[in-house]
């Protein structure tokens, strides 16, 4: 039986380079029935774990890669064999992002020797005539990555660099540098180039790909296509099934600290639990709070949360020792919580207003708790850089958000490659809200003077529908950090965000859901400066000492205000 591994793939999360979604990637390579397939962004990872979810979905192999580009001019695909090498992938891709600006990445051959233990290397073609000094100097397993062409020349070219692998021997690899998952997808790609390079689609000339070959093929033609060089389909399966690491082996654990010597995080947790009771209820806790006390204690016990709510206690605790401290106060589901309350992460009491625990924590929904921490928004900065210098930046990092082409900066976009004048682009852009097929029939287009059966005003549109959902570039979360026990950048690549003293994780919120890490949102809020600076005033003048903890809650003159 015909058996082939797809190793080389670029997806759109390197960014207007490949023209499909990773799952997109995933579904077509289980439909083909490769027996593989990794995905090799260039110097990034940001779209693995959205492959992966794929992949675990449909019981398909998949391979975390990366393509790195190399200072020396060089480009190599990289697999990490075991999590071990995987946390070595995540440090160097780290170490080249971290010495640059954001959305760059510095990489030599060095950093790559570095850490290069437990990695499977492919050369590719273009860097052929390094081969023989790579290959001395190398302390990996490295392979020669060959793709077609379908240039007059090609069967020539493989011979040529068939010849270079045997004189130094390299084995061949056989890939076919996919770029999007479809045939069909063809003409996007050469507009997401076009967008890359400044230029309109007509002007792009050599920048385009020659050809529509550049997507995932089924077995049989792969072995058509390397008849001549069968080994070179073989050893994808070696490297296949040489790579065991899987993104579900990322075992998350949340820092452990700060705990006092000799305890556990649950009995520290449970010691702040009924001693901030006790300042919360100085007349006496209430049977009714003590029950939740314990019913709560008992289910973060069980699922293993209180080093998450120790994290949060310590920020919160952090803001408050301040001088003059930082108003600041937890909300959403968290307000649900009565040790979210008595420990001081939250100022509302949940017993007062019957809130129902479980919609914060529950064992059956099998979700994470999620506490937003809302903090006066002129000196949020101070918290962040106490989260940066407390864990490290090894340890710490903002959660990503993926920008992603919506309506108009989609149709804008497009417009603008395909040769649309500004005008036009600019009065489409006007009536695009979500999917524009659906615009086109319904009498918008003739409203303003547009003809919908324009053949290049309907392929205008199905690209900008096709397009819809592409990110464009990676942003900093508002404010979800990302905390562990052991090294960060082992689990996931971090980089530098646009705004200084600033470091960012390349995953988003859904990524870490995925893969059940857990995040701490430290938000600003302007409404808290202004409450804030209201207690200072009213502190000045009348001497009263307000907290939001102690101040009237439910003064119906406040409402009628």
């Amino acid at each position: 039986m015909t058996a082939y591994a797809e190793l080389q793939c670029m997806t759109n999360f390197c960014f207007l380079r490949g023209a499909s979604h990773p799952e997109e990637l995933i579904i077509q390579a289980k439909h083909l029935g490769l027996s593989a397939l990794a995905v090799t962004d260039c110097n990034t990872l940001a779209g693995v774990v959205r492959a992966h979810g794929e992949a675990r979905e449909r019981g398909m192999k998949f391979i975390v890669g990366a393509r790195l580009g190399l200072t020396e001019r060089l480009e190599l695909l990289c697999y990490p064999t075991t999590r071990t090498a995987y946390g070595r992938l995540c440090r160097l891709l780290s170490t080249g992002q971290l010495r640059t600006e954001k959305g760059q990445c510095i990489l030599t051959l060095d950093d790559i020797q570095e850490y290069a233990e437990g990695m499977i290397f492919a050369l590719l073609p273009d860097g052929a005539g390094h081969l023989a000094n790579l290959r001395q100097t190398l302390k990996a397993p490295l392979y020669l990555a060959v793709h077609r062409t379908y240039g007059a020349d090609d069967r020539a070219r493989l011979s040529y660099l068939s010849e270079i692998a045997h004189k130094t021997r390299t084995p061949l690899l056989a890939t076919n540098d996919v770029l999007y998952h479809h045939p069909s997808r063809r003409v996007l790609q050469d507009v997401v180039t076009a967008i890359r390079e400044g230029v309109s689609v007509a002007e792009a000339g050599f920048r385009l790909e020659a050809n529509a070959e550049r997507h995932l093929k089924p077995p049989q033609e792969m072995t058509r296509l390397f008849h001549e060089h069968p080994d070179a389909i073989d050893r994808t399966l070696e490297i296949a099934n040489a790579c065991n690491f899987s993104l579900d082996e990322l075992k998350y654990e949340y820092p452990d600290e700060p705990i006092p010597k000799g305890k556990t995080p649950q009995s520290h947790l449970e010691h702040l639990a009924w001693e901030g009771a006790k300042t919360r209820y100085p007349q006496g806790v209430p049977a009714k709070v003590k029950n939740n006390i314990s019913k709560e204690l008992r289910l973060i016990e069980r699922l293993n949360y209180a080093p998450y709510f120790l994290t949060v206690h310590d920020i919160v605790d952090f803001a408050r020792s301040c001088v003059p401290p930082i108003l600041c106060q937890g909300r959403g589901s968290a307000a649900n919580s009565t040790v979210c309350y008595v420990i001081g992460i939250t100022s509302v009491d949940p017993n007062k207003i019957e809130l129902l625990f479980e919609r914060f924590l529950s064992e059956e929904r099998k979700e994470p708790p999620d506490i937003d921490v809302d903090f006066e928004h002129e000196r949020r900065e101070e918290v962040i850089q106490y989260i940066y210098a407390r864990y490290g930046r090894e340890r710490a990092g903002l959660t990503a958000t993926v920008i992603s082409y919506r309506g108009r900066s989609a149709v804008r976009e497009v417009g603008k490659v395909m040769g649309l004048s500004e005008d036009v682009t600019a009065t489409l852009a006007g009536i695009f809200w979500s999917g524009m097929s659906e615009e086109m029939h319904n009498g918008r287009l003739n409203e303003e003077g547009l003809d919908p059966n324009d053949p290049l005003l309907a392929r205008i549109i199905k690209l900008s529908d096709e397009i819809g959902g592409f990110p464009r570039h990676l942003s900093q979360h508002v404010g979800g950090f990302v905390l562990t026990r052991e090294r960060l950048d082992e689990t996931v690549p971090i980089g530098n965000a646009a705004m200084e003293d600033r470091t960012v994780i390349e995953w988003d919120k859904d990524d870490i859901d995925t893969l059940g890490i857990l995040k701490v949102d430290v938000l600003g809020l302007g409404m808290l400066t202004c409450i804030r600076k209201c207690f200072d005033l009213i502190e000045a003048w009348h001497g009263l000492h307000y907290s939001l903890a102690n101040v009237k809650q439910d003064d119906p003159a406040v409402y009628d205000m």
